[in-house]
């Protein structure tokens, strides 16, 4: 990003992207007029015409005919004097919604700025005359005026494009690949709870725990390396590491089989050492068609999102409250294939997905990781889960899932997706279907819900066809800007065949952004008739959550 060397008799080149922030307004003195062929006005009136601030330079599309601004008007007083930058001297800049937004004020560095550009565009035209376009003597001489007056503002320019200029070459000569991207995000939770109960017992009724867990402090951090080819791509790499485990929490021990647990805890579940938790590539092979491919990814990631309820280190904690319970027996560790197909980049989306689980293993034995605990629950292993006869590894052996998921959005306030997923558990087939909807009401309040069926064969508890719902509300921006508050409840399992009552979950939190890279977040739990068992009573539990991104 270096200054060039061909203009240089009027003004610094380029100088006009990087005005300053602070600096000091125009004020009634100065007020040399101006008179570029057609138009003249003061330098406070024009103003306006000639400059924005450099933070919202992006926000700006060059101007060919002032019949591009909606704002403008040929009755307008400046009329002339913004046909003439636009049509004649073509330094001239709009917005791209079509406004000019004549009537902002602005400060003498920005004025210099919008100057930098008409001197540029001066500059050319005297290195390279055309004769019916020949600039005349008074506007030379305005514009010498005009350089003089303003020499010290342009200077500045000069010195923040050197610096810049400077600190690029020496980032561009620190930085570790040319095509790579370091981001992190670290979350800090404290975590404590409990019941009122003599004891709780799991959905089998076996006895779960008798006493309160102990509080726990416990962390999550994940480091992504991203890096584009094509500058439409994009190769992940996600290193993750915790230290206490998916049951580092109280309600995930309390209620370890229907999703009571922190979802960002269970994700990943690891317990103090550093692991690939994410590796996939995704491209464009269409306009509108992307597809990611890789050996470790999650389905979670890719469907059954949700703008109020999806991110549990932004929104909900609770794992039955960010994704369907029942959708998702398959939703750890696994290899496969997505694709999201939006034709025309209309109201319709299209996504199909394939995972396996245990992909990596061509054999029939050995730990399989990336079931869920509910899976697990109704297709227990007999004798050692190592050993233990769960069918078929590999690509395509007997633990895999496909989604495909339709979703109508026909606008930004409203999304509905209608969903289907099948597939296999340790050789046993499940069939789910399912239901995501969110309608923003106004910008500062949202509602949303999930509906699932399932049909499970021949588990524990015999032929199942479990149910699942939830909904909620967010306040988004509340009492803050950027911060985010919600509620929801939901019944993650409901099944009459497992145990005398249906477990309900609830769940209330308020993210607060202590800065744009810190946020700090109460999150309350409770869980009702937890693991459909009557006799358990109210678990409680809170966390204290701060996340840092980087």
């Amino acid at each position: 990003m270096g200054i060039s060397g061909e203009h240089h008799q009027l003004k610094p080149l380029l100088a006009h992207q990087f005005a300053p922030m602070r600096d000091r307004p125009l004020k009634p003195p100065s007020l040399l007029l101006l008179r570029l062929g057609l138009f003249s006005l003061t330098l406070g009136e024009m103003a306006p015409a000639l400059a924005e601030p450099a933070g919202r330079a992006a926000d700006l599309a060059q101007l060919t005919s002032v019949s591009q601004l909606a704002d403008v008007q040929p009755t307008d007083w400046a009329f002339q004097a913004v046909q003439s930058l636009a049509e004649r001297y073509g330094c001239l800049s709009g917005y791209p919604d079509g406004s000019f937004r004549g009537d902002r004020p602005l400060t003498r560095y920005e004025f210099a700025t919008g100057l930098d550009a008409c001197l540029d565009r001066l500059n050319q035209r005297i290195l390279v005359p055309i004769a019916e376009d020949l600039i005349s003597p008074n506007d030379l001489a305005t514009v010498q005026r005009l350089q003089t007056e303003f020499a010290a503002e342009l200077a500045a320019l000069q010195d923040q494009v050197t610096t810049l200029e400077a600190r690029v070459n020496e980032l561009a000569a620190q930085q570790f690949s040319t095509t790579s991207r370091l981001v992190g995000q670290t979350v800090f939770a404290v975590n404590s709870g409990g019941f009122a109960g003599d004891r709780i017992i799991s959905p089998s009724g076996a006895p779960v725990a008798e006493s309160d867990p102990s509080t726990t402090f416990i962390y999550r951090v994940a480091l992504d390396i991203n890096t584009s080819f094509t500058g439409s791509d994009l190769l992940r790499l996600r290193l993750g590491v915790g230290n206490g485990g998916a049951r580092d929490n109280a309600a995930a021990v309390l209620e370890p089989n229907f999703g009571s647990g922190l979802d960002f805890s269970s994700k990943p579940p690891n317990d103090g050492n550093f692991e690939v938790t994410r590796l996939y590539y995704t491209f464009q092979p269409l306009p509108d068609l992307e597809v990611s491919i890789g050996p470790n990814i999650r389905v979670t990631d890719y469907v059954d999102r949700n703008r109020y309820a999806n991110l549990s280190f932004r929104d909900f904690s609770t794992e039955a409250l960010v994704n369907t319970l029942i959708f998702f027996p398959v939703n750890g560790p696994t290899a496969g294939a997505f694709a999201d197909w939006n034709p025309g980049g209309g109201v319709f989306s299209l996504r199909a997905l394939y995972a396996a689980a245990d992909a990596a293993n061509p054999g029939d034995q050995g730990l399989l990781r990336g079931t869920a605990p509910f899976a697990r629950l109704l297709y227990p292993p007999v004798g050692n889960p190592a050993t233990a006869d769960l069918g078929d590894r590999g690509l395509f052996g007997d633990t895999y899932q496909g989604v495909v998921e339709l979703e109508y959005a026909p606008a930004n306030r409203f999304a509905l997706r209608l969903q289907y997923g099948g597939g296999e558990v340790f050789d046993q087939r499940f069939d789910v279907l399912g239901i995501n909807a969110e309608y923003a009401i106004t910008p500062r309040l949202g509602v949303f819900g999930r509906y699932g069926y399932g049909r499970y064969t021949d588990t524990a508890f015999g032929d199942l066809n479990p149910h699942y719902w939830m909904a909620g509300i967010a306040a988004p921006n509340l009492f803050k800007e950027g911060a985010l508050a919600g509620f929801a409840l939901g019944q993650p399992f409901i099944e009459t065949d497992i145990g005398n009552a249906t477990q309900t979950n609830f769940e209330v939190f308020y993210n607060f952004p202590v800065s744009p890279n810190v946020r700090i977040t109460p999150v309350l739990q409770i869980v009702t008739d937890a693991a459909n068992q009557s006799e358990n009573s109210t678990i409680i539990t809170g966390t204290l959550r701060t996340v840092f991104t980087f």
